[in-house]
């Protein structure tokens, strides 16, 4: 089963980059408020360049200009593209390419279904929206991205990786 990674990432703006196992990278958004639980809520997903695979178990800090700051693993596990088009399955690649993928993820934190649909919100492909699919990984009440602020692979913190 393909991968998929939350990560965590504080940079200028905190925000958290969603990565799917696609073709043998990591296809990745930046979700400026994280995912959501609550399949009312429309989060924006912003398009990014893909990562290796050997980036989805990356804690630490990255410096530099572009993307300086901290990351931890939020939350990590198995996903499944179950996109169809006209009663039958569609390849992620390719649905990736039409604008419209739906997958189920198998992590510790996410699970269930979830779709990313792109837009052209201010005029930029890059506009994505990531919304959660009403099954029984929904949850209307909690909101782990703001209050689950811990790797669930190390259990630590943004903080804890800080350069002093």
């Amino acid at each position: 089963m393909p991968i998929f990674v939350v990560q965590r990432h504080d940079a200028s703006r905190l925000h958290f980059d969603l990565r799917l196992e696609i073709d043998g990278v990591l296809v990745s958004w930046a979700v400026p408020k994280g995912p959501s639980l609550d399949p009312r809520d429309k989060r924006l997903a912003v398009f990014t360049e893909d990562h290796s695979l050997d980036y989805a178990g990356f804690e630490g800090s990255i410096g530099g200009a572009y993307g300086a700051g901290t990351v931890i693993v939020w939350d990590t596990g198995g996903f499944e593209n179950v996109t169809t088009r006209q009663g039958g399955p569609v390849g992620a690649g390719a649905a990736l390419a039409d604008g419209h993928l739906r997958f189920l993820l198998h992590g510790r934190r996410l699970s269930g279904g979830f779709a990313l649909t792109r837009t052209n919100m201010s005029g930029d492909d890059r506009n994505w929206i990531l919304v959660k699919i009403d099954d029984e990984g929904a949850d209307r009440r909690r909101s782990p991205a703001t209050t689950e602020l811990t790797s669930v692979l190390s259990g630590r913190t943004n903080q804890d990786f800080e350069q002093r």
